[in-house]
Order: C-alpha cells, then structure tokens, then sequence
C-alpha cells in the first residue's frame, strides 16, 4: 500500500474545455460526465441504481444516511444527493457524503462547472461559500445547520480510504474510466468498499468492465448488469452480502452511547466547549454548558485576536495531518463572522529570521501545495506585509486571525443549547445512568452524557486526573494603532507575533511560563512582547513607537494554555484507569498481543481538552470528532490521527513502557 503520509502529485484538477464548455481531465483524459446528460446520468446511475429515493423517504427522523463516493469532481453528484435528501427525507435526518478526490478542482474551476446545471444553482451556491482550504487530507464541511456533511478525502483513493473510519450505506463508485485510470480499480479499492459496507449496502458505477464486476463480487457485493444511459449499453449495480471484519482495536472501539434522551452536559465555555456544544445541538441533543466564569471565552480563548497559525512538519505526521483538517474546518467556519471586526483573511507571514529557518521553510514548500504556503522573497514579503522586513518568509494566504470571542459566541447560540453561567464544578458523580455536576454542596445539571472541555480543570475530577494535562501561562500585549503602523496588512510571526489593527490596536504576543500560576499582567512580559517585534519588525515597532511606551501601564490579557506531553489534544471517550490497567495489563509483557476484552469505559464521559496554542485550529473539528464517537457517525480525520488524539493513549503508553 502506499505511504498514506505522500504528498499529492500536483494540488489540483487540470482541465480542458470543450465547446459546450463541458470539463475535461488533462491527466486522464477523460470527460467528468456525460456529454449528453450529466444531470440525468447521475440519476440513473448512482441515484436509481442505490434505490435513494425509496430510502431517504423511509428514513427515521433522527436517522443518518452514509454515501460514499470515488472521484468527487465537479461535485455534481453530492448535489444531486443533496437535493434529493432536502426532497424526501424528514427533517431530523441528516446526510453524510464521504468523498475521495486526488485532485481537487480549484473553486475557480467549480464555479464555471457547475453554472451548467442552474437548477441546482442553490445548492451549488452553498457548497461554493464553503469550498475553502481544500487541502490534502480529510477536510469535512457542513451545509444546512449541519443536516448535510460533506467529508472529502482529498488524495490518492488507496491511501485514503484505509483511513476512513465509517459504515457507508450506498456506494458511488465513480473516477475516471477503467481504461483511462487503471491504477484506481484495482483489487485494494474493492476490500476497502468491503470493509466499509454492511449487509445491505449497495452499489452503483457507470462501468460494466468485467474485472470490476468481478473484483466486487471477490469482496462480498452481489453484482448486476442493467441498462445504462445515453450511448452506454450497461452499468453495474450491487448489494454487500458479506460480513465486513472489524479489527478495531478494543481501546479505540466506538463504546456505546447511553440510550437516553440524548441530553448532554458541557464542562467549559471556551472554544472547545462551544465547539463541542455546537456540534451536538447540531444533531438534535439538549446542550447545558457549565461554566465557572461570568461569560463565555473568558480563559485562553477570550484574547482580542488569535492567530490562524499552521505549525507544520514537512514530515506530515499526524499532528501536521490534523492541523490541516482542523485549519480547513475553522476557516470555513468563521466566514460566519464579520469581517474585519471579527476576523480577517489577511494572511500569515512567517519569517524567516535565520538560515535554519529558511530552510526549513523551504522543506515546507516542497512538502505542501502553494495554495495552502509558499515562499516569499523579502521584495515579495514587504510588499505584502506593507511594512520593511528584512527578510522573506513563508507565506500562509488563506490564513489570517480571528476574534476567538465572537466564534465561540456564534457556536453557543443556537436554540438547543443552554448556558449557565457562574457554575463552578468541582465533582463529577455518575448515579441512576447520569452524569451529575456538583459544586461544593449542590447538583447543577445532570444529564446521560458529559464532556469536560475545562483546559487543565479537568485533573480535578476522580474520573480524569490520571491525564497528563499541563498549563502554560501566556500574556499578549495590546498596543494602540498608530497613522503608520495602521500600514501592516498581515499577521507577522517569528518568535512572537504582530496582527494588523483590530477596533484601533495591534495585538502583540506571546509568552511561554511553564511555572507562574498569576493571572495579573506582568511589565516584565510586555518588555517580552515588545522585543518580539523588534525582531520580526525594527521599522514597525518604531512606528508603533515601541520605545516609548510604558510596561506598566500597557493593556493586554494573561491566560493559561492547556497542553498535553504529546502536544496532541486529548479528545475521545474516558475509560475507568484503574481496571483499564487490569483488562490489558498482559500488554506490559507483550505489546504486540492484543487482549479481546472489551474496555472500561465511563459510560457517557467525553473529554475534549489539550489544545495547547492551536485550539482555534483544533477544537472546533475535536467537537465533530466529539459528535462522531457519540453518534457513530463517519470520523472527520483519519483514523490513525483520532487514535493518536484519544484519552486511552497515555494508559497504553505506561503498560508497554512496563514490558521486560
């Protein structure tokens, strides 16, 4: 199999145009759809062949719908499903398509495809507002309040889909033609529909080669010839009648969710818990947010402006991976807010202040595609920057920073969601199939499900002080806009980092204390700050005139991050520690032989936390992965990378650091 950590072999889709101004694949040589009737092939194919109308119909109200499809394209066939779901199905159901694409059209390039087809011009609209940050990897977006979610696996199809944790209930076998793409209709693509299929799952492709027909009837799928469309005589049609093997390992196996009434409560209001929040109101549960505070966002994610800053290794390893997917899905998110007031997608220009630097920024480039970083020679960089620099850097375009208030105020306000504001929870207590919040001496809420998202506060509870969660202390300094420095167009990083003004001040920052636990605001880390910017700036901190400003009187915010050994967040399901030990202590002998004992788990209990410094980036996809766990639905990150985030790592870690 291929290394699932490659990088794509060019970003993009490259297109011809015929003269009815129809697409074509310059790298396959192949029509998208076809010349007669795109719309009706579609309709025949993959929605007739996959019974979709008799099915969306007989959904239940609070039912899921899992499509998954090969070669996403022009998108013309999640359109269709869309429109035919809005058309049948109840009003509590909710649509996943999951697609493989490797080379993604550019939003230029979808926007002239789909003007052909204006009677899905609404819906055509919606997935172009939110086709942003494309980038290689799983990169999910979501359409009507959430009913609709579109996950596309951006990359080759066979290092992909061994990723995708999820249980598909039609298949659109679509990509390019056999003939023209052989590399993809192979053997490894045919047990990977099979092991993400169910008895009952069905199939439908446009081809009737008979080694497709055959490699799926290998796998387990009952498969049919029946007539085709337009000058195709055939296609295909299946139906799974296999058994897929699950060889998910008990530690990370989806645990059962409380069969109740699906009320949950959240332990913290700042951006993971919101996010979390946001992303089960989403799907109908009854919300209560807990938080200590007199407000929202009034830890760590209550500073003026946060940066959208993607710290990268050319490696791609998992916390590279998930920073992608994360940055994509909070990118997509803020154009909810107001621009200029509450974000702006201004940029990010990291500069390259040393040699080590410049070349590891140069592995970067080579590492990533250009529309997500590219470097910047100094000419380049000031003119972007608007201010002198003295050097280049890279360059992070659709990036930029956001207002972390605001974003954490739009994911709370939705109707099913409840805040309640200064409750301090101190104990956790599980009694009757609930989850009960307590203070000192009286119950705040209770519900079947709880979810701490308290940062570092989480080690308080008997349930999860076991994680090995830490806090860093960070200060930012606010500085006031002055006729020149109004001049810098985009977020500057090096050691620190430099936004453009927002309601007539500069946000400057910020430090790293491992050992203080003050909250007051020390001159000492304003001098820090300052010096920051005169590194990535001489000029614009004097034209902030940096020099002349007093430590002890400068505004600004002190906070704590909440970290993890791994600088991973934690977020996934809680196991009970004490006899997760016991049921897997035969891996500190051998950790290679995996026990088939089922986990401990804390019945309901969710932690979402760890964010560290790139929580605007990671916490709100951690609350889809949040929602995911508890309603079983498709994962949003692949799989190795939610493995890598859950609680039950550091257990398996000591047991098999344990070995003789």
């Amino acid at each position: 199999m291929s290394d699932p950590n490659s990088k794509p072999e060019t970003p993009n889709a490259d297109l011809e145009w015929d003269e009815r101004g129809q697409p074509i694949s310059a790298q396959f040589g192949d029509v998208y759809f076809s010349k007669d009737d795109g719309l009706a092939e579609t309709r025949h194919v993959f929605i007739a062949n996959n019974q979709l109308p008799e099915r969306f119909a007989a959904l239940g109200a609070r039912q899921q719908f899992v499509i998954g499809e090969t070669g996403f394209g022009t998108g013309l066939n999640f359109l269709c499903a869309w429109q035919l779901f809005e058309q049948l199905a109840p009003a509590g159901a909710r649509l996943h398509f999951i697609s493989v694409e490797k080379y993604p059209l550019t939003r230029s390039d979808l926007e002239r495809a789909l003007q052909l087809w204006p009677e899905l011009a609404v819906f055509s609209a919606q997935l172009l507002a939110q086709y942003r940050a494309i980038h290689p990897g799983f990169q999910r977006l979501t359409f009507a309040n959430g009913r609709i979610v579109l996950t596309l696996l951006v990359g080759d199809v066979l290092e992909q889909l061994p990723q995708l944790d999820a249980q598909v209930d039609a298949w659109f076998l679509d990509g390019f033609a056999p003939a023209k793409n052989p590399q993809m209709w192979v053997p490894e693509l045919y047990s990977q529909l099979a092991r993400l299929s169910a008895p009952g799952t069905t199939l439908g492709t446009f081809t009737s080669v008979g080694y497709v027909r055959r490699g799926l009837i290998d796998v387990g799928f009952a498969m049919e010839r029946t007539p085709g469309f337009g000058r195709k005589r055939e296609v295909l049609k299946g139906v799974f009648n296999a058994c897929s093997l699950n060889t998910e390992k008990p530690w990370f196996a989806r645990p059962q969710t409380p069969a109740g009434k699906r009320h949950a409560l959240v332990i913290g209001a700042g951006m993971a818990g919101c996010a979390t929040a946001s992303s089960l109101a989403q799907r109908g549960w009854q919300v209560t947010i807990l938080e200590r505070h007199a407000a929202i966002a009034q830890e760590a994610s209550g500073n003026p402006q946060g940066v959208l800053y993607l710290k990268l290794s050319a490696h791609h390893t998992t916390l590279s991976r998930l920073i992608v997917s994360g940055f994509g899905y909070t990118r997509r998110l803020i154009q909810q807010l107001t621009k200029g007031e509450e974000w702006d997608d201004c940029g990010v220009l990291q500069l390259a202040f040393d040699e080590k630097e410049a070349k590891r920024q140069a592995q970067l480039a080579e590492a990533f595609p250009p529309d997500l970083l590219h470097v910047l020679d100094q000419s380049q960089a000031q003119m972007l920057a608007g201010v002198p620099l003295n050097g280049g850097g890279l360059f992070y375009p659709d990036a930029g920073w956001v207002h972390p208030p605001a974003l954490c105020q739009l994911l709370s306000e939705q109707p099913n969601i409840r805040l309640q504001l200064h409750q301090e929870v101190l104990e956790l207590r599980r009694q009757d199939g609930q989850w009960q919040a307590w203070d000192q001496e009286q119950l705040l809420a209770s519900a079947d499900v709880a979810v701490l998202a308290n940062a570092a506060q989480i080690r308080q509870f008997s349930q999860s002080a076991e994680l090995p969660l830490k806090r860093i202390r960070g200060q930012i300094t606010r500085v006031p806009v002055t006729d020149s420095s109004q001049a810098l167009k985009t977020v500057l990083c090096a050691e620190g980092y430099v936004a453009p003004p927002r309601n007539g001040e500069h946000t400057l920052g910020a430090s790293f204390d491992f050992h203080s636990d003050e909250v007051s605001l020390k001159p000492a880390e304003h001098v820090s700050n300052l010096d920051l910017l005169r590194d990535i700036s001489g000029e614009l901190a004097q034209r902030m005139q940096a020099d002349q400003l007093d430590p002890n009187t400068l505004q600004g915010r002190a906070a704590f991050r909440c970290t993890s050994p791994d600088y991973l967040p934690i977020v996934g399901p809680l196991a009970d520690a004490e006899h997760f030990a016991k049921t897997y202590a035969a891996l500190s002998k051998n950790a290679r032989k995996v026990p088939n004992n089922a986990c401990p788990w804390l019945e309901g209990l969710y932690i979402n936390s760890g964010h560290g410094s790139r929580g605007l980036i990671t916490a709100p996809l951690s609350g889809e992965l949040i929602a995911a766990w508890l309603d079983n639905e498709p994962m949003p990150v692949p799989a190795d990378v939610a493995h890598a985030c859950h609680p039950n790592r550091f257990a398996l870690r000591a047991l098999m650091r344990k070995q003789n």
